[in-house]
């Protein structure tokens, strides 16, 4: 048990001690015999053995009230939060491929963007402890949410990336950029990048592997993901009446250029060929980045003033009763 106030507690030694020295000083009220011989072979009844009960009740009563004044309370746990120090921005292909059709969830087919998007949700409710940012990417790359901590707001701004938002292309070297943008003046012990597409870099001003050196020479490590079945790849497209129907079509991914990528950051490049395997995938990044930097913590406490309060509550009015009952003293 400690004390918020721990200075009151010394000064109930003083205040008793103060009390008893005036209760000594008082003249006690007393019958003159001529003789008490008759009366010394009497043995002292329990109502004087016991008379000055309700004086030291009183005397607890004001020392329960001062140990209530200073604040007692108990350590409950002391609560250990593992900082990852990890910022990390999340680059999602937007292009128009990401429209295909091939990954399936619940038994039913979405498109590959929608299937990120609901995997992506995941991660982010994995990552309570760290700060998020969102690029998205298709001819240009946007950020779509700067490194927060407000995981809702990131959830919500997730929302917003559609296709057809940003001019049909894929600008991985962009993307990259934007990203590292969004980190290079991070303090964090960690800073990483995952970066999902479907395709090839076709875009942008500066190539994935040049962007992927700007990205090591900040201490940035990326962790690359090729999304999409192999083969041919259903594609949904409007026919003369309005209907949506699928063509087979193949959708490249340049494996070699996002592999390398990952190599020269010291992270790791992965292929997802279904929800499934794109799932894991995240999981495992998420693993990966669990490495505990530092940790702190602090304290929960369980106030305790209330109980020494109500005891001397009790002392005091057992006091009145007894010094107005059993012990009451006649002038």
């Amino acid at each position: 048990m400690i004390f918020k106030s721990p200075w009151i507690i010394l000064l109930v030694p003083f205040v008793l001690a103060l009390i008893i020295f005036l209760k000594r000083r008082q003249q006690a009220t007393s019958f003159r015999f001529s003789s008490t011989e008759i009366v010394s072979a009497l043995k002292p009844s329990w109502k004087i053995r016991f008379h000055q009960v309700p004086y030291i009740l009183r005397l607890l009563t004001i020392a329960l009230f001062f140990i209530a004044l200073a604040g007692p309370r108990s350590v409950l746990d002391e609560t250990i939060h593992e900082i990852e120090g990890i910022d990390i921005v999340l680059a999602i292909d937007a292009s128009g491929s990401m429209a295909a059709e091939d990954f399936v969830m619940n038994g039913k087919r979405y498109n590959r963007l929608h299937i990120v998007k609901d995997v992506v949700k995941e991660f982010i409710d994995a990552r309570k402890n760290d700060r998020l940012g969102l690029v998205a990417f298709a001819r240009v790359a946007y950020t779509i949410s700067p490194l927060t901590t407000d995981h809702s707001w990131l959830l919500a701004n997730l929302e917003r990336v559609e296709l057809g938002i940003i001019e049909d292309g894929t600008a991985v070297g962009s993307a990259i950029v934007s990203s590292v943008a969004r980190l290079e003046n991070s303090e964090a012990k960690s800073k990483v990048v995952v970066l999902l597409t479907d395709g090839v870099n076709n875009s942008g001003k500066m190539g994935p592997v040049e962007a992927a050196r700007v990205a090591e020479a900040f201490g940035i490590k990326i962790y690359t993901i090729g999304a999409g079945t192999k083969g041919m790849v259903p594609y949904p497209v409007m026919d003369p009446w309005g209907r949506k129907v699928y063509q087979n079509v193949i959708i490249e991914i340049d494996e070699k250029t996002l592999r390398e990528v990952a190599d020269i950051t010291g992270g790791k490049y992965f292929r997802a060929t279904d929800t499934e395997s794109l799932r894991e995938i995240y999981k495992e990044i998420d693993a990966l980045e669990k490495i505990k930097i530092e940790e702190y913590g602090y304290k929960e406490y369980k106030e305790l003033f209330g109980y020494f309060l109500m005891a001397g509550l009790v002392a005091l009015f057992l006091e009145v009763i007894l010094s107005n009952t059993i012990f009451l003293k006649v002038p």
